[in-house]
């Protein structure tokens, strides 16, 4: 299946981006609150996609991050219409757990937040991939820490 052992790491990096970009979307209509902070639960998986950016961009370089992007970008899509669809579609009274109007609660009041949020981390993922090698091509791999430590600071803020 895998012809080499560079392709398994690849795929199996490539899954737990994708999983955890497009779990950080479904999520991220629940709101919590850490000191005065209030923020999207969505952020929950966010650092494993950071880690996995990160080593993809390290040793698959950035063409891999640039098409995983568009692919994650792609599959978020892909979800919001299967909900956008499942919205429609109404339950059946009497049989189903869940009303119509508690799947929209749970589901619909975030659906632009994907579209959003999608547009957002596409953008991102393009500047970081950019950013990333204009600094490793710079710095080459001597000051890496400092790469690794300004990139994850930026991105959170």
């Amino acid at each position: 299946m895998f012809k080499t052992k560079k392709d398994f790491v690849f795929v199996i990096l490539a899954g737990i981006f994708i999983i955890n970009a497009v779990t950080a979307e479904l999520i991220g209509g629940k709101l919590i609150q850490i000191g005065p902070f209030v923020m999207s639960i969505g952020i929950l998986p966010r650092p494993s996609v950071f880690l996995t950016t990160d080593l993809i961009n390290e040793y698959f370089e950035k063409k891999g991050v640039k098409k995983l992007s568009i692919i994650t970008a792609g599959l978020t899509a892909y979800s919001f219409l299967v909900l956008l669809f499942a919205i429609n579609i109404p339950a059946e009274k009497g049989i189903s757990p869940v009303t119509d109007e508690q799947f929209f609660a749970i589901f619909g009041q975030s659906m632009w937040i994907i579209v959003g949020s999608t547009i957002a981390f596409l953008a991102s993922q393009l500047i970081d991939v950019t950013v990333f090698w204009f600094f490793k091509n710079s710095a080459g791999n001597k000051k890496i820490w400092l790469r690794a430590t300004g990139f994850q600071r930026a991105a959170l803020g």
